[in-house]
């Protein structure tokens, strides 16, 4: 398994759009994306423009070639997008150890 973490920073003043935009985009694209196994979407508390996207997949191609060179991606992009400060620091994680 293999976990996408994004690091997105929107422009100020946009949470409560934004906020519907990811849920849509993360519903209506990611959510059907082949190795796709869930995800979480957290909000800033002290940065409320800063939100954390950590998407699980199966494996990293699910992420990086399955899903960012489909037309799923350009839909996603689509709808979270114009929401964007900045273009997205996007990292990928495997799991080392975690809590029962």
């Amino acid at each position: 398994m293999i976990l996408e973490l994004a690091d997105i920073r929107i422009q100020p003043g946009k949470q409560a759009e934004f906020d519907e935009a990811i849920q849509r985009g993360l519903a209506q694209t990611i959510s059907k994306a082949t190795g796709y196994l869930g995800h979480k979407a957290q909000k800033g508390v002290e940065s409320p423009e800063r939100y954390l996207l950590m998407v699980y997949w199966a494996t990293l191609e699910n992420h990086t070639v399955d899903f960012r060179e489909s037309p799923a991606f350009t839909e996603w992009r689509g709808i979270v997008g114009p929401f964007f400060a900045g273009a997205p620091q996007v990292e990928h994680f495997s799991l080392l150890t975690e809590s029962a």
